[in-house]
């Protein structure tokens, strides 16, 4: 039950609703308990009235002439006279029927009702079309034979009703000035329970766009502490993206500022140019510089391309096979213009043990970036081989990647999956990105990355990057 409508949800309304609604709704319950309770409560002492007359009566009678007879004295007949209020009806009656004194049709006790000497007993009957409270009993008379003899004595219910309706007032009344005082105290300790949490929202709105800081959880109840912590967890994450995102862009900045300088620079030599062996090679140059920008920018998106797609990522099953046999057809042509042999290892496609859960577009440009990566740091006529193959033990899925550069120092194994970090000693062409993009979509398909050497003689000892996606491979 709804007392309060609202078009929007309101925590202050549902706990208002809850907690008046059962008043409201107890209270007419209250009413008709109250009512029964009262006139119960209103008829005993009218109940002790009549069985007290009932007494009175069986006392007054005697034996005459061998049979039994009853006289009112003047006292006894005051008691029977009628109030202004209720009629009041007596009978005394032999058990063969014969009335002695009192009203002749007044009802006889039922049938089941057997007579015990002395006992009072009470009923509710009809009297003359008017409901009645009956006290009766049985008295032994001794005639020449012991006889018993029923005496009742009837009243209506008017007093009753009447002291019955004063007790409910006397009940109700009070609760109707009462009811009203507890909505308004309720509304209040509700307007002071939810008084926190405007507190808590007046602090967050009067924060400034850039403040990441957590809020004081101490200075909130219990019971919005933790959602004051699941807020300080977010402002942390929105935090640290934030500052990766600054400083990804700064990076990022000075990342394209070089090629760009380099392409404003050929482009004013070029212009001052008068010998044409000279233009063409400051063509090259913008060429080759403009090239450069270009792998840059292709980098930066896909690595934007994949933070941005963890965050919902579409997952499907995917064969790494194929995802890797097409990768390496996408690499062929840089492979041979290097004149390097650039293989794969491994099962044939469309097998159990290579399939996966994930997203195919992302693994193919995780792979084509480990591939890309070994051949752009292989001399020319080296070796680049992609393998798959299934660990025994753990049933895992892996993927290697090895070449036959200058490798990786150990120190610096683990600072090359840094966005635009590039490994020192080399002279190759290359944004820095590929391996923090491979780093990325590992960890979203929950695979882990790692380089180590080959362990070719010197100077090319070789690079091996080793992709390993846990409990993904089905055999």
């Amino acid at each position: 039950m709804k007392i309060f409508q609202r078009e929007k949800r309101s925590l202050f309304g549902e706990i208002l609703d809850w907690m008046l609604t059962p008043l409201l709704l107890l209270w007419p319950i209250s009413l008709v308990l109250t009512w029964l309770v009262a006139q119960n409560i209103a008829g005993k002492p009218f109940d002790r009235a009549l069985e007290h007359n009932v007494q009175g009566l069986s006392k007054l009678l005697s034996v005459r002439e061998g049979r039994p007879y009853i006289s009112l004295p003047a006292p006894a007949r005051e008691i029977l006279r009628a109030d202004d209020s209720d009629q009041i009806y007596f009978q005394v009656r032999r058990s063969q029927g014969e009335l002695l004194a009192g009203e002749h049709d007044l009802p006889a006790p039922p049938p089941e009702n057997q007579p015990v000497d002395g006992e009072v007993r009470l009923r509710e009957d009809q009297m003359q079309g008017q409901d009645v409270r009956v006290a009766y009993t049985w008295a032994t008379v001794d005639t020449p034979a012991p006889e018993l003899v029923l005496i009742q004595v009837a009243e209506t219910l008017e007093k009753r009703k009447t002291l019955a309706t004063e007790i409910v007032k006397g009940v109700m009344v009070p609760q109707f000035v009462t009811l009203p005082l507890a909505v308004l105290l309720v509304w209040l300790a509700l307007v002071r329970g939810i008084r926190p949490l405007a507190q808590l929202e007046r602090r967050i709105r009067a924060r400034k766009a850039d403040d990441m800081s957590a809020l004081d959880e101490s200075a909130v109840p219990e019971e919005v502490a933790p959602l004051v912590s699941s807020i300080n967890d977010l402002l942390g994450r929105l935090k640290v993206s934030l500052s990766t995102q600054k400083r990804f862009l700064a990076d990022a900045a000075h990342q394209l500022k070089t090629p760009l300088a380099g392409l404003r620079m050929q482009a004013d030599l070029a212009q001052r140019q008068s010998d044409t062996e000279e233009l063409k090679k400051s063509l090259q140059q913008i060429g080759r510089a403009s090239v450069r920008a270009t792998h840059t920018v292709n980098q930066l998106l896909a690595l934007a391309r994949a933070e941005t797609s963890g965050r919902s990522l579409a997952k499907n099953r995917v064969d790494l096979v194929e995802v890797v046999s097409e990768a390496i057809q996408e690499s062929l042509a840089r492979a041979l213009d290097k004149r390097i042999d650039l293989g794969y290892e491994g099962p044939p496609p469309r097998q159990a043990a290579s399939l996966l859960e994930g997203n195919a577009t992302l693994l193919k440009e995780m792979v084509r970036n480990l591939i890309d990566n070994a051949i752009n740091y292989t001399p020319e006529g080296g070796q680049v081989t992609a393998q798959l193959w299934v660990d025994g033990l753990s049933g895992s899925l892996v993927l290697l990647v090895e070449d036959t550069g200058p490798g990786i120092a150990e120190d610096e194994r683990e600072r090359v999956f840094q966005p635009f970090y590039r490994a020192l000693g080399t002279n190759v062409d290359g944004s820095g990105l590929g391996l923090a993009i491979v780093a990325e979509i590992a960890r979203q398909h929950g695979a882990q990355v790692s380089v180590d050497a080959c362990g070719h003689p010197p100077p090319f000892p070789g690079t091996r990057v080793t992709v390993r996606f846990e409990g993904s491979a089905t055999g």
